[in-house]
C-alpha cells in the first residue's frame, strides 16, 4: 500500500530511531512505512485510523503500528485553530526493520518476537496494568547507550510478545493493499470525512471527492474497507462524540449536533449500537475516571 510512503530517517547502522513530536497537531496524512512503530500519546486527543480501525486516542495511550499498516493520528478540530495554543505531543520508537530481519530475528530463539511483529501488522493498543510498565521501558530505552540499547529493545519486544493486555485493532483481516493511486484516493476520502463529519455529507459529495460515480464509489469503498461509507462516517462521528462527552461541561444535545447527527434519537440509537451503552451512561462513566 502506498497512501503516502513515509521515510524513517535512519542513520547508518542505527538500531532504533526515536521521534519526539511537539506540534500544534500531528502529521495528518494517511501514510505507511515498513518499520514497526510504537507510540506513546503524551498530549492531545483525536481519531486514529489504522487499517480498517477507527478509534479515539488520548494522553497515555500506547499504540503499536505494524509494518506497512496505513495509519493517521488525526487531532480534533480544536488543534487546527492557532488561537487555542494547543499542542500535540508523542514519543515514537522505530526499530530498524532491515537490521532486525536480516540478523537477529532469523533464529528460533526469537520466534515469539517474530510472531508479535506479524500480529502487529493488524495494529495493537496496549491496555491494562502492562501499559505503565511499557511506557517506563520505552523512556528507559530512549536514554540507553551502547549495547544496552540492543538489550532493552529486545526486553521491550519480549515483554510485548508475552503480554495478554493487548487489544487488536483489526480483528478479521489485515490492512488492504492499495496501489499508489488507490492509496491517495482513500487518503482523500478519509481526510474529507474526518474534516467534514460535523455536518451533513451526501454519498454524491464524497463520491465527487473520490472522482467516481455514486454506484462505483459505494462498491469501491465497501471492497477496500469491508464496511459501507455510512458505517464509516458514523464510526467517525461516534468517536468524536466520545471525545466531546469526556469534557465536564458536555451537554448530550450539543454533542449530538457537534458530532454531525441531525436528531437526538438517531444519535442515541447509533451511539448505543456502536458503544453498547447510551451517551448518558458513557458520560457518567467518563466523569468517574
Amino acid at each position: 500500500m502506498k497512501p503516502i510512503t513515509f521515510k524513517i530517517p535512519f542513520t547508518n547502522k542505527e538500531l532504533v530511531r526515536f521521534q519526539l513530536d511537539n506540534f500544534p497537531h500531528f502529521y495528518d496524512k494517511l501514510h505507511v512505512h515498513p518499520e514497526l512503530q510504537i507510540t506513546i500519546i503524551l498530549k492531545s486527543e483525536g481519531t486514529l485510523i489504522a487499517g480498517h480501525y477507527i478509534g479515539s486516542f488520548n494522553p497515555d495511550d500506547v499504540f503499536v503500528i505494524g509494518s506497512n499498516l496505513p495509519h493517521v493520528f488525526k487531532n480534533s478540530t480544536d488543534y487546527y485553530q492557532a488561537t487555542n495554543n494547543l499542542r500535540a505531543e508523542s514519543l515514537s520508537i522505530y526499530p530498524n526493520d532491515q537490521l532486525l530481519r536480516d540478523t537477529i530475528l532469523n533464529y528460533k530463539e526469537t520466534d515469539a518476537i517474530k510472531k508479535f511483529l506479524k500480529r502487529s501488522q493488524n495494529g495493537l493498543k496496549i491496555i491494562g496494568n502492562i501499559k505503565s510498565i511499557i511506557i517506563a521501558r520505552i523512556w528507559k530505552l530512549k536514554t540507553a547507550t551502547g549495547i544496552n540499547i540492543l538489550i532493552q529493545l529486545f526486553e521491550l519486544l519480549q515483554l510485548l510478545s508475552e503480554s495478554k493486555e493487548i487489544e487488536v485493532l483489526n480483528h478479521h483481516i489485515a490492512a488492504s493493499i492499495y496501489n499508489e493511486k488507490e492509496g491517495k484516493r482513500m487518503g482523500a476520502i478519509f481526510r474529507f470525512t474526518v474534516d467534514k463529519s460535523h455536518r451533513s455529507i451526501s454519498i454524491e459529495e464524497v463520491a465527487t471527492v473520490a472522482n467516481m460515480s455514486t454506484t462505483a464509489f459505494c462498491r469501491y469503498f465497501k471492497q477496500h474497507t469491508q464496511k459501507t461509507y455510512i458505517s464509516f462516517l458514523n464510526e467517525i462521528r461516534i468517536n468524536n462524540a466520545c471525545n466531546l462527552l469526556q469534557k465536564k461541561d458536555a451537554n448530550i444535545v450539543d454533542v449530538c449536533h457537534l458530532a454531525g447527527f441531525n436528531n437526538l434519537s438517531n444519535f442515541n440509537r447509533t451511539f448505543k449500537k456502536t458503544m453498547n451503552q447510551t451517551p448518558l451512561a458513557y458520560k457518567q462513566a467518563a466523569e468517574l475516571r
